[in-house]
C-alpha cells in the first residue's frame, strides 16, 4: 500500500514537474545574454525552426552511421517479418507495449538530470517554481528522492521491455532457423555434395546467433542510444540555444565516426588474430591426435616449432588488437572530455552572468555524463551489429539458394498398384561435358528383381539417384506404374521406395530409434519383429541396454555387418512396395555377406527390387542383369545368358572369381600358419 502511495506521489510529481520543465525550457531559452543574445532572438523564438532543421540534420547523420546505410535495412526488413509475424496477435502486442516501456524508460531518464538540476537549485535557494504546485513536491529533500527513484523507474520500464521483448526475439530466432533447417532438406542432392556439411551447418549457427545479436543490439540497444542522442540535442537545443546543440552534436557525431573508423581497423587486426588462433590450435590438435606418429619418427622437436611459429603470429596480431583497443580508448576520451569541456565552459560563463543557475551547470554536467555511457557502448555496438548482420545475411543467402527438384503445383501423390519402373530412353549428366548415361532404357516388373551392374564409373547408382528423384532426367522419362515421377509429389514417391544403401549412416541414438526410423510410427513389437526377421534380434539381446543402447555417431560403435543388418530391419518396418539394394555388401567381407544377403533375399521377397551391385555372386538369381558400360547398356540377360555371351559380364564374372579363390587361398594358408603355431608351442605329452 505504501509503495502503491509512493508511486502515485511519484507520478504526480513526475506531471507537475514536466510542466515545470518546459516552462523552465522555455524560461531559459528566452533568457537575455546581452547582445549575443539579441542577434539569435529573431532564431530562437517562435517554433524554434533553427533548432529543428540543426536536430534534423544530427538525426541523420546519426542514423546513416548507425545504420551502414541500404544493406543493414535491407536485411532488417528480410528480419521484420519474423519480428511482426502476421499470425501471433500476441507477439505483436508485446512489440507494442515493449516499445512503449522503451520510450517512457528514455523520458524518465532525461527527467533524471532535471530532478538533479531542481534539487541543487532548491539547496541554493534560487529554485522557483510555478505558483500552482504544491510546496511538498518542490523541497530539495523530495527532489533528491525524485531523482534516485526516476532512476529505479527507468531501469524497471528498461526490465520490462526486455522481458516483452524476449520471446518475440527468441520465436524469431526458432521461425528463422526452423525455416533454414527445412530449407536445407528441400534442396538437391548436388548442393549437399558441393558444401560441407561443417560449414553448412556453422553458418545455420552463426546466423541464429547473429538474430539474437541484432535483436538484442539493434532493437534494444541502438535504437534506445539513438533515441537518447535525439532528447539530449533536442534539451540542449531548446532549452540552451542553437550553440549549446551545434557543440553536442559535433562531440556526438565526431565520436561516432572516430569509433566507426577505428573499429573497422579493429576488426581486421581482430580477425588476422582470430585466425591465428585457430591455425594454432589445429596445429596443436592435430599433432596430438597423431602422437604415436610424432613419436615413431622422432618429430617433437618440428612439432614444436610449428605450433611456435603460429603462436608467434597470434602473439602479434593479440599485441596489435590490445594497443589498438587503448588507441580507441584514448581517442573517444579525449573527443569526449573536449566536447564536455568547452559544453561546461561555456556554462560556466553563463553562470559568471547571471543567466544561468548553479543547477543548470549541474544539469548540463550531469546529461553529459549520462550520455557517455550509451556513447561508451557504440564501438562494441557497431562491431557485434556488423558481425551479427554478416551471420544472418549468409543464412538469408541460403534461404534464397533454389530449389533444383521441385514439385509441380499440380503434383500428386504417387499411387502405386503394381510397383513396375521403367526407365524411357534416359540421358544424365552432372556436369553438361561429361554424360553419364545415355538413353537408357529398361523395364523392373512388378515382383521381380533387376540387377545393375558394370565397372565403376558406368553410372549404377546414378540410376537409384534418379528414381530416387534426388536428380531429374535431362532426357527421357522414369515412370512407376505409368506414372512419370516428376508429375507426383516427391515425399509420396520416396515413401513408396525403400533403400538399403553400400554405407550405412545411423543416427547417434538407440538401436530402437534407428529400426523405428523406416516407421516412426511403429510400435516396440513391430521394431523387434523387424529384427528378428533381420537377423539381428540377438545380437540386440545381448546388449546390456537391449534395444536402447546408444550406437554412436554415424553407428561407429557397431560392425559393418550390424550396422547392415539395422538399415534391413528399419527398411523392413518401412514395407515399401519398391527396394532398391545400391551395393548393400560390397564393403563387408565374403562371410559376412553370405550372412547379410539371405536377409536381403527375405526382404526383396515379392518386392519390385532393383539390385545395385558390383560383387557379381550377389545377382545370380535376379530375373534379367542389365550390364552397363561408358553409360549405355551393353548387355542384358540373366546370369546364365549372360555367361554363355562370353561379353563383358563374363569378363567380369572371371576376374572376380580369380579374385575369390585368391582370397580363399589365403585365408587357408593363414589359418595352417596359425594352426602350426598353436601345435609348436604346446607341451610334450599333450
Amino acid at each position: 500500500m505504501c509503495c502503491a502511495c509512493l508511486f502515485q506521489s511519484f507520478t504526480t510529481l513526475c506531471s507537475s514537474f514536466v510542466r515545470i520543465m518546459a516552462t523552465d525550457m522555455i524560461r531559459t531559452g528566452r533568457k537575455p545574454q546581452a547582445a549575443l543574445r539579441k542577434k539569435k532572438c529573431l532564431k530562437n523564438e517562435g517554433d524554434g525552426s533553427g533548432s529543428s532543421v540543426a536536430l534534423k540534420e544530427i538525426m541523420k547523420k546519426q542514423k546513416t552511421v548507425s545504420a551502414e546505410s541500404g544493406q543493414t535495412l535491407k536485411t532488417l526488413a528480410k528480419l521484420w517479418p519474423y519480428m511482426w509475424p502476421s499470425e501471433r496477435h500476441d507477439l505483436k502486442m508485446r512489440v507494442v507495449w515493449a516499445t512503449f516501456y522503451l520510450v517512457i524508460a528514455k523520458f524518465v531518464l532525461m527527467l533524471v538530470p532535471y530532478f538533479f538540476k531542481w534539487a541543487t537549485d532548491a539547496l541554493d535557494g534560487s529554485f522557483t517554481p510555478q505558483s500552482w504546485v504544491p510546496q511538498i513536491f518542490v523541497g530539495a529533500l523530495m527532489l533528491v528522492v525524485a531523482y534516485n527513484l526516476a532512476r529505479i523507474i527507468q531501469a524497471g520500464f528498461n526490465q520490462l521491455r526486455d522481458a516483452l521483448f524476449a520471446s518475440v526475439g527468441q520465436y524469431a530466432v526458432r521461425q528463422l532457423a526452423y525455416r533454414t533447417f527445412v530449407h536445407m532438406h528441400k534442396l538437391s542432392l548436388r548442393f549437399h555434395l558441393e558444401r560441407r556439411t561443417g560449414g553448412l551447418s556453422r553458418v545455420i549457427e552463426r546466423g541464429v546467433k547473429g538474430i539474437e545479436t541484432i535483436v538484442r543490439f539493434t532493437i534494444l540497444s541502438s535504437v534506445p542510444t539513438l533515441l537518447e542522442f535525439a532528447l539530449t540535442a533536442a534539451i540542449f537545443g531548446f532549452a540552451y540555444g542553437v550553440s549549446y546543440l551545434i557543440v553536442v552534436a559535433a562531440t556526438v557525431w565526431l565520436y561516432m565516426w572516430f569509433t566507426v573508423k577505428a573499429s573497422d581497423w579493429r576488426i581486421s587486426i581482430r580477425r588476422e588474430m582470430n585466425e591465428s588462433d585457430t591455425d594454432a590450435n589445429t596445429k596443436a590438435i592435430d599433432s596430438l591426435l597423431n602422437f604415436e606418429t610424432v613419436k615413431y619418427f622422432g618429430n617433437e622437436a618440428m612439432e614444436a616449432e610449428r605450433y611456435d611459429r603460429s603462436m608467434a603470429r597470434y602473439e602479434k596480431a593479440a599485441t596489435q588488437t590490445w594497443t589498438s583497443l587503448g588507441w580507441l580508448n584514448f581517442g573517444q576520451a579525449v573527443i569526449f572530455g573536449v566536447g564536455m569541456m568547452i559544453l561546461m565552459v561555456m556554462s560556466a560563463r553563463e553562470v559568471q552572468a547571471g543567466t544561468h543557475t548553479l543547477g543548470d551547470f549541474v544539469f548540463i554536467n550531469a546529461l553529459l555524463m549520462q550520455l557517455s555511457l550509451p556513447l561508451n557502448m557504440i564501438g562494441f555496438i557497431y562491431r557485434e551489429i556488423r558481425q551479427g548482420l554478416t551471420d544472418i545475411e549468409q543464412m538469408f543467402d541460403l534461404l534464397e539458394v533454389e530449389e533444383e527438384v521441385k514439385d509441380k503445383p499440380e503434383a500428386q501423390a504417387l499411387a502405386v498398384s503394381q510397383g513396375a519402373i521403367r526407365f524411357d530412353n534416359v540421358s544424365f549428366a552432372y556436369d553438361p561435358s561429361r554424360p553419364i548415361l545415355r538413353n537408357v532404357s529398361f523395364e523392373v516388373p512388378s515382383g521381380k528383381t533387376i540387377a545393375i551392374v558394370g565397372p565403376s564409373g558406368a553410372g549404377k547408382s546414378t540410376i537409384s539417384r534418379l528414381l530416387y528423384r534426388f536428380y531429374d532426367v535431362q532426357q527421357g522419362s522414369v515412370t512407376i506404374d505409368g506414372q512419370d515421377i516428376r508429375d507426383v509429389t516427391q515425399v509420396s514417391l520416396r515413401h513408396a521406395i525403400g533403400m538399403v544403401p553400400q554405407d550405412t549412416v545411423l543416427f547417434n541414438d538407440t538401436i530402437a530409434y534407428n529400426i523405428r526410423y523406416g516407421r516412426p510410427s511403429a510400435s516396440e513389437e513391430e521394431v523387434e519383429q523387424a529384427a528378428k526377421l533381420a537377423q539381428i534380434d540377438r545380437f540386440i539381446q545381448l546388449l546390456p541396454e537391449g534395444y536402447q543402447s546408444m550406437v554412436g555417431e554415424r553407428g561407429l560403435k557397431l560392425s559393418g555387418g550390424e550396422k547392415q543388418r539395422v538399415a534391413i530391419a528399419r527398411t523392413i518396418l518401412k514395407a515399401p512396395p519398391i527396394l532398391i539394394l545400391d551395393e548393400a555388401t560390397s564393403a563387408l567381407d565374403t562371410a559376412t555377406e553370405q550372412d547379410i544377403q539371405q536377409s536381403l533375399d527375405l526382404v526383396s521377397r515379392d518386392r519390385t527390387t532393383l539390385v545395385i551391385a558390383h560383387r557379381l555372386s550377389t545377382v545370380i538369381s535376379a530375373d534379367e542383369i542389365i550390364v552397363l558400360k561408358d553409360g549405355q547398356i551393353a548387355e542384358r540377360g540373366t546370369h546364365r545368358d549372360l555367361l554363355l555371351q562370353g561379353g563383358l559380364y563374363a569378363s567380369m564374372w572371371d576376374r572376380q572369381r580369380e579374385a575369390d579363390e585368391a582370397e580363399a587361398r589365403l585365408r587357408q594358408v593363414r589359418e595352417n600358419d596359425e594352426m602350426g603355431i598353436v601345435i609348436r608351442g604346446a607341451p610334450a605329452g599333450e
